[in-house]
């Protein structure tokens, strides 16, 4: 029985370490462009944007020197405001830790003074920084949390300023849960808007990673190509002008213009081989022109097995049905699946006297079927190639949503059969 070539695993090439920066350095300046110049310096300087931060801070802070509410506690009220400055200055690296001190730091505030104008403000800041880090879920927790010290202080604790009372307002019971809520919502917005960022952040690095991937399969749809290529170009060949050799060294003394003949075959099969290695490789160089493969089409199928039958085949071939449709890619699969079959033929069969191929397309039915079969009885060695043959010829059948069967038939020789649909493929 003859020994078949083993379906090993698809060839895995990993793209060029080289090409991922370059795929992810493109598609970050995409992403920088959409931020716009301000956020884009921003962006690049964070410890900028904290201290833009904290002079926010600062001047919302000052709101009691702009309005003369000068109290004997004033230091007090520099030193707490000063101390949250400070903290803020570690919110990106520390959010929770530096949420819990500005927490803190608000109550001693609103407490030491009760005319305070950044009631609040430190607090929304730490729960933007908690909210980039940390899920939507957990950071609007957060800021639900936050704001309940703050809102029990002003509800049981508090004493409403008079000042800030009106004959026509609300009274100072209804002003301290007008501003407990408030805080609440101000805590709740200021964690959307973090959420937000932090969605649109998670976003563009998901667009990043999927450049990345894109590239390495498409890196690896090349290179398996390529393969695919260099397998039956080199297979095929070299099977050719091997076969085409020992017939030569056999009639060379009995009919010189056979062997002759043969011998100016071998010559063109080489020339061939050398011509697609080439067009193959030639991807592989940038700045490659168009014609990157070799592209046999339909009409060479006459040489091809022509050239089969000068190595000694004895083929007939038969084709039924509508004519093939023009599509060069489905014109290379028929043209490389024949190829690669009558190659395994001529390498492993012995007592060949019949080798049959057939295309037969019917349209109707939506199917485009090849059938390369043979009589031979096999050789008895082990397989000398390397797994991809018939590996190869699936995967080419695969683009068009197509199956390949492979194997021996009970009585005797081999048979390979590929159905095709081309209304399914690319």
């Amino acid at each position: 029985m003859r020994t078949f070539d083993q379906a090993g695993d698809a060839e895995r090439t990993a793209a060029n370490p080289a090409d991922i920066p370059s795929v992810e350095r493109r598609a970050a300046e995409f992403t920088a462009r959409r931020r716009g110049i301000l956020r884009r310096y921003f962006h690049r300087h964070p410890r900028i944007m904290d201290l833009v931060v904290v002079a926010a801070y600062l001047l919302a802070g000052s709101g009691v020197f702009l309005n003369g509410n000068f109290q004997s506690n004033l230091a007090e009220h520099v030193v707490i405001v000063l101390a949250s400055a400070t903290v803020l200055m570690f919110r990106r690296d520390k959010p929770l830790a530096v949420l819990v001190i500005v927490s803190v730091f608000e109550i001693l505030n609103i407490a030491v003074v009760p005319t305070a104008s950044n009631m609040g403000v430190s607090i929304w800041f730490a729960l933007y920084a908690v909210a980039i880090r940390y899920r939507t879920v957990v950071s609007f927790a957060l800021a639900v949390v936050s704001a309940i010290p703050l809102a029990f202080y002003m509800l049981f604790l508090y004493q409403y300023p008079a000042e800030f009372l009106t004959d026509n307002g609300p009274s100072a019971a209804a002003s301290t849960v007008i501003s407990s809520v408030v805080i609440l919502l101000a805590n709740i917005i200021s964690a959307g808007i973090g959420a937000s960022v932090r969605r649109s952040r998670t976003h563009e690095a998901e667009l990043r990673q999927w450049a990345v991937r894109n590239s390495q399969l498409a890196s690896v749809a090349e290179r398996n190509r390529i393969a695919r290529e260099m397998h039956d170009v080199v297979a095929h060949s070299l099977t050719v002008m091997v076969a085409l050799s020992d017939g030569a060294a056999v009639v060379v003394k009995k009919d010189p213009a056979k062997a002759a003949e043969v011998l100016d075959q071998l010559s063109q099969t080489g020339r061939t081989a050398l011509a697609d290695m080439r067009r193959v490789l030639g991807v592989l160089r940038e700045g490659a022109g168009p014609n990157r493969s070799p592209q046999p089409d339909h009409a060479d199928m006459g040489a091809l097995i022509e050239g089969f039958r000068q190595a000694g085949l004895p083929i007939t071939f038969s084709q039924s049905g509508p004519p093939v449709p023009d599509d060069p890619a489905l014109a290379l699969t028929v043209y490389r699946i024949v190829q690669e079959s009558l190659t395994n033929v001529l390498r492993y069969g012995t007592a060949v006297s019949r080798v049959q191929v057939s295309v037969v397309n019917r349209l109707s039915e939506g199917e485009l079927s090849v059938r390369v079969s043979d009589d031979g009885h096999g050789t008895l060695n082990e397989s000398i190639g390397t797994g991809r043959g018939i590996v190869g010829m699936r995967e080419r059948a695969g683009i068009f949503a197509g199956t390949v069967d492979a194997g021996p038939v009970p009585r005797g020789g081999w048979t390979v059969e590929a159905v095709l649909h081309p209304a399914e493929g690319p």
